[in-house]
């Protein structure tokens, strides 16, 4: 992490698990195991239904609401669909955008997980973007080539004052509830590589202060060690977030 350029955010991503009713019971055991001091913003990504529970019960321990997805159409005749407008319009801050899961089961692309993007920044909205290769792409030696190509297609279109509000969230696919971590080296290594891409399109400055997150299965126990690398500035965190000592122990780990 370097706080001296960019913020440190650890956002939790709940999937499809937890209720509105479990929400308040959840932060309230967030608040007894939280550090006293933090040096980080702190993120629950909900599906949608829970997002106006989730902003109300997060106000006492400074929790934001994040979404999962969103649609790329303003309003419309697209039954199921979430628009930005509808996200912002009760106080969502953040979004995630092209999680592996939504482009694996629902054939999201990178043009469309672009086209997120820019729904959510044109109405105020964070949007974390995921991006990341799978075993056999890694095995095979592309993993950058596929991530930078990820990157420059989500970052399309996207000034470098747009730029500011965006996350980028490194999840190696094969790290997703498999058990199995990218070394803290490996991490590193991919997370710089992405730095290395924005600053060849926006310029070092722009580069410095986007925030990147790692988001393959860190938990209580490897978060120090990856927060550590100078290019990590936070978690993007599964099943850890659904357990509130836990997390509580990946933002303790980012006041280091």
């Amino acid at each position: 992490m370097n706080r001296k350029y960019r913020k440190t955010v650890i956002a939790g991503n709940w999937k499809m698990n937890m209720t509105a009713s479990e929400i308040k019971p959840f932060i309230e055991q967030l608040k007894e195991n939280m550090p006293k001091t933090r040096a980080c913003d702190v993120v629950l990504c909900t599906p949608a239904v829970m997002i106006p529970a989730m902003i109300k019960a997060g106000k006492e321990v400074k929790v934001a609401a994040g979404g999962q997805d969103v649609s790329k159409y303003e309003k419309g005749a697209y039954t199921g669909e979430v628009s930005a407008t509808q996200l912002a319009d009760i106080g969502t801050k953040y979004c995630i955008v092209g999680h592996s899961e939504r482009r694996q089961y629902h054939g999201e692309d990178d043009m469309l997980v672009n086209a997120k993007a820019r729904a959510l920044l044109e109405k105020g909205i964070a949007p974390i973007i995921c991006v990341g290769e799978s075993l056999e792409q890694r095995e095979a030696g592309v993993t950058m080539e596929y991530v930078a190509y990820q990157v420059k297609a989500a970052l399309n279109g996207i000034d470098a004052t747009q730029l500011r509000r965006c996350i980028i969230a490194y999840e190696p696919i094969w790290a997703i509830g498999t058990g199995k971590t990218a070394t803290s080296e490996q991490a590193q290594e991919v997370c710089e590589g992405i730095r290395a891409v924005i600053r060849k399109i926006y310029g070092a400055r722009p580069a410095r202060a986007v925030s990147i997150l790692y988001g393959g299965s860190m938990n209580a126990k490897n978060a120090a060690e990856l927060l550590a690398q100078p290019d990590i500035d936070g978690g993007l965190i599964g099943g850890a977030s659904l357990k509130p000592v836990d997390f509580a122990t990946i933002i303790a780990a980012s006041n280091q």
